[in-house]
């Protein structure tokens, strides 16, 4: 749970909407320096840009803790930037060991346990802030912003900020930033009713930490002893894999797409899936088609897990059966829209 809702920490304070992936290009201009009295007077896309260059200009090391119902994840986090160079290196404290490391774009992910290294290369895509300077830039027609107040978190004080969403496509987020920095510190997201279904925080946190680079780096570059595997991802567009969105959900964007060989169980020729990334700015979608296997794909249905909902059902038309497969931080009505709007085209 620890790395999925921590993506969605980053995507709040804008540094991404994938694990350990921050946005790197194109950044906006920097926020003037911060003067209390007007923070009343700042919209949505004044509190993202903030929280953004935050994100990526702080050095620092704190304690992440995840809290969601009666479970609960940790992990220790160094974070450093040259420029536009982010690097982070995340250590489980809980569950499995597990260390990432990201370099920009760059992604190795240690398994102690079966001595396996996951490399990887996740792209970007652009979120923000971006898509608060695109033309069609939808965020403040779905979001607005209001703060609430102030409280301290990790011993540091904090503007509280609600991101409240205006359809019940979304969920809402409460986010506690740093006063001096606007480095997020705490998220909670809400559900339709305003009530918290995830808690994310820091219990510990240095600003400015002496973290080195270039320790990081080799840390990194050591995978001795490992097996070092990259799973194969091939960019792609939904329309050349056969599909299409015959009902666009309010406010999604399609981002990416991609598809990635599966082995077949009998040694067959490996079949692919397909990942459909859509986005609001801040919530992120994924659809996952792949040829239907009765052996495999038994139940249809739906989860929850804390903000994370799943939902699988088989799709059948004249080119055949399918599996879908939608998760997504958002709402159950949303994964239904997106599952029902979902259409063969070939």
């Amino acid at each position: 749970m620890i790395y999925r809702v921590r993506s969605r920490f980053l995507a709040l304070a804008v540094a991404a909407f994938a694990p350990w992936v921050s946005a790197q290009t194109n950044v906006a201009p920097a926020v003037p320096p911060v003067i209390e009295t007007r923070h009343s007077e700042l919209g949505i896309s004044d509190w993202l840009l903030r929280m953004h260059e935050a994100s990526r200009k702080r050095a620092y090391i704190g304690t992440f803790v995840v809290s969601s119902g009666s479970s609960m994840s940790s992990a220790r986090i160094w974070h450093v930037c040259d420029g536009d160079l982010q690097m982070e290196r995340v250590e489980s404290l809980s569950g499995a060991p597990r260390s990432t490391f990201r370099r920009n774009e760059q992604v190795i992910t240690f398994l102690p346990e079966s001595k396996t290294a996951l490399s990887e290369t996740r792209e970007s895509l652009g979120l923000f802030p971006d898509l608060l300077k695109a033309a069609d830039s939808s965020i403040e027609q779905f979001y607005g912003a209001k703060q609430t107040g102030s409280e301290r978190v990790a011993g540091f004080d904090a503007d509280v900020v609600v991101l409240q969403p205006k359809d019940g496509l979304r969920f809402g987020y409460r986010v506690w930033s740093e006063k001096r920095s606007g480095l997020v510190v705490k998220l909670q997201t809400l559900d339709v009713d305003g009530r918290v279904v995830e808690q994310a925080a820091f219990s510990e946190l240095q600003l400015d930490a002496p973290v080195s680079m270039g320790k990081l780096t080799q840390m990194m570059a050591n995978t001795e002893g490992y097996r070092v595997e990259k799973p194969e991802l091939v960019k792609t567009t939904a329309i050349a894999e056969g599909w299409t969105m015959k009902s666009p959900v309010a406010g999604f964007k399609s981002m990416s797409c991609y598809k990635r060989p599966v082995s077949a169980p009998d040694g067959a020729n490996p079949e692919s899936t397909m990942q459909w990334i859509f986005s609001d700015g801040l919530a992120s979608v994924s659809l996952f088609v792949e040829a239907f296997d009765r052996r495999r794909h038994v139940h249809e249905g739906s989860m929850t897990m804390g903000a994370t909902n799943t939902m699988t059902r088989r799709l059948t038309d004249k080119t055949g059966d399918w599996w879908l497969t939608v998760v997504g931080e958002v709402p159950r009505n949303t994964m239904i829209a997106f599952s029902q709007g979902l259409e063969r085209k070939k």
